[in-house]
């Protein structure tokens, strides 16, 4: 009779299910090393960095490796961000001081052209009828229309000539300034072969002066324009001759390049 091979029973596995909290454990573990090393540094991006890995390590999803693709392709730097900004503002910084250096140089040279007309109509008897203001704008030179025309007309009188060369040789000193000519009138309708209107006659007394000034080679003809307003912006009332008188007029302005914030506050004048 054989006998029957004996079994012996086989060993059972030991439970390892206790390997996957513990793995767990071991992951968390090392999301808070890597948290606490992250706050040991005084960089604020890299600790926003860092705690974002530990809420990853936390709730799943991509690791700390992935991070850099998932947000993109930003590779800026916290330092980068800043040396920029710091250039950007050290720009603006030196275009403002460039830009005020430049206002305060062409302040000068209005105050000492205005300066020189001044001793101009000073020393030629003409005070009543020229006249200067510099504003937030501009510099006018105002001239009445009996120094320059006769009454209708829009030539300009011989002896008066001597006036207009005698601003073209001043302007001569500023040749990087646009200058308007501009023409007035007193709104008393006029009524001759050679106008039609105010308007006609204020801009051909403007055109014509501006031409002598421009018999000047040295200006240039490019930064000079003549027009005519007519009756329309009077400088006191039609009511009276003496207001009327003040109308007509012809203006030389030279205009500003570098104008204030506060350069639409027409007429503030500077002291003379």
């Amino acid at each position: 009779m054989s006998k029957k091979t004996r079994h012996e029973p086989h060993e059972e596995h030991a439970d390892e299910s206790w390997l996957i909290p513990y793995a767990d454990l071991l992951t968390l573990l090392l999301a808070l090393f890597i948290v606490l090393y992250g706050m040991s540094s005084t960089d604020a991006k890299k600790f926003e960095e860092m705690s974002k890995a530990f809420s990853v390590a936390l709730n799943g999803g991509v690791g700390v490796m992935d991070k850099s693709s998932v947000e993109g392709t930003d590779t800026n730097t916290p330092q980068d961000s800043s040396s920029q900004l710091q250039q950007q503002s050290g720009q603006s910084m030196s275009m403002a001081k460039k830009r005020s250096e430049l206002m305060r140089q062409e302040q000068e040279d209005l105050e000492k052209l205005k300066k020189q007309m001044d001793n101009y109509i000073k020393v030629n008897g003409l005070s009543s009828q020229l006249d200067t203001k510099l504003n937030q704008s501009q510099l006018t030179i105002t001239i009445s229309d009996k120094a320059l025309f006769a009454s209708g007309d829009d030539t300009v009188k011989p002896e008066s000539r001597k006036l207009a060369k005698a601003i073209s040789v001043l302007l001569e000193g500023f040749p990087d300034y646009e200058v308007i000519v501009s023409g007035h009138t007193d709104n008393v309708p006029i009524s001759n072969q050679q106008f039609d209107s105010n308007w006609d006659l204020s801009a051909g007394r403007a055109l014509n002066f501006m031409k002598i000034l421009l018999l000047n080679s040295k200006l240039d003809p490019r930064k000079f324009v003549s027009t005519g307003y007519g009756e329309y912006h009077p400088v006191a009332s039609n009511s009276t001759d003496e207001g009327r008188s003040k109308n007509r007029r012809v203006e030389v302005s030279i205009l500003r390049k570098y104008q204030s914030n506060t350069s639409s506050q027409q007429g503030i004048a500077t002291t003379p």
